[in-house]
């Protein structure tokens, strides 16, 4: 594991206009060039919407190519959520775009009822592991941030670092009502998983008249914030370091006294 320089992109997504978000946060990864990763908000092109007719993009689409194209210009990993329309259902899908023009992908599993995103998108099956200079990396959207039983770190011998995961990543609008949920539960998942936590929020209001504090972080393994921002657009950039991990895990092995479970989804999932 090498030294992993992240850059958080806290910006204030515009409403259902994708051509103003991608002049937006073009601008603002441009300004993270040198990063090894760059992380935008949950769907950063069109804002947290049901009306998937006018967020929803396809994979041959405007979004993903101009995605993949600032990933090569940077030369850097851009990873944020897009709602894209595949085989007639829209997924809220996060994108680990790589600066060869590669990329990978997740669907968001834990689809936010209370807003009706259960009904409008479908919900991603498997869970997503990347690697970068040596750190595993696990991706994930909003409201996945409240599930442990699916966040779950576990030991893996073969794996670089020793874990299942080194750094848990989360893309989020997370409204400003909620705003302290969301900062507890950012550090609950970094302490009980031994590893770094990243949150990236947008900040501004929503088409829906909904509030966005920011709050975006970078937390360690004993759940101290290392970057808390505030509720202003802002861009930060932190170098995470490998040692303080790999020794909060040797003294302190947690993983050898958790129980082993195995994850199974529904027939209707």
């Amino acid at each position: 594991m090498q030294p992993l320089t992240v850059s958080l992109v806290q910006g204030a997504t515009r409403w259902h206009d994708a051509p103003a978000n991608r002049d937006y946060y073009g601008m603002l990864v441009r300004q993270a060039r040198g990063s090894d990763l760059i992380v935008l908000p949950e769907t950063f092109l069109s804002g947290f919407s049901n009306d998937t007719r006018a967020s929803a993009e396809t994979m041959d689409g405007e979004g993903v190519a101009w995605l993949r194209a600032l990933a090569a210009e940077v030369d850097a990993v851009v990873c944020g959520s897009l709602a894209i329309s595949e085989n007639g259902t829209v997924y809220n899908r996060l994108f680990w775009m790589r600066p060869d023009g590669s990329h990978a992908q997740y669907d968001k599993r834990h689809l936010f009822r209370m807003a009706g995103e259960h009904t409008r998108y479908g919900g991603g099956r498997e869970r997503l592991v990347v690697e970068l200079k040596g750190w595993r990396v696990l991706p994930q959207v909003c409201y996945d941030l409240r599930f442990p039983v699916w966040l779950r770190n576990r030991r893996l011998e073969s794996a670089a670092g020793g874990m299942d995961y080194d750094l848990a990543l989360f893309v989020a609008n997370w409204p400003a009502p909620r705003r302290q949920p969301w900062r507890t539960l950012l550090r609950a998942r970094a302490i009980e998983n031994l590893a770094y936590v990243i949150g990236v929020n947008r900040v501004g209001v929503d088409g829906n008249d909904l509030p966005y504090a920011g709050d975006s972080a970078v937390i360690d393994p004993i759940g101290e914030a290392l970057v808390e921002l505030g509720a202003q657009e802002q861009l930060v950039t932190v170098r995470l370091e490998p040692a303080p991990l790999l020794s909060h895990r040797q003294r302190f092995p947690a993983w050898m006294d958790a129980d082993a479970f195995r994850i199974e989804l529904g027939a209707g999932d």
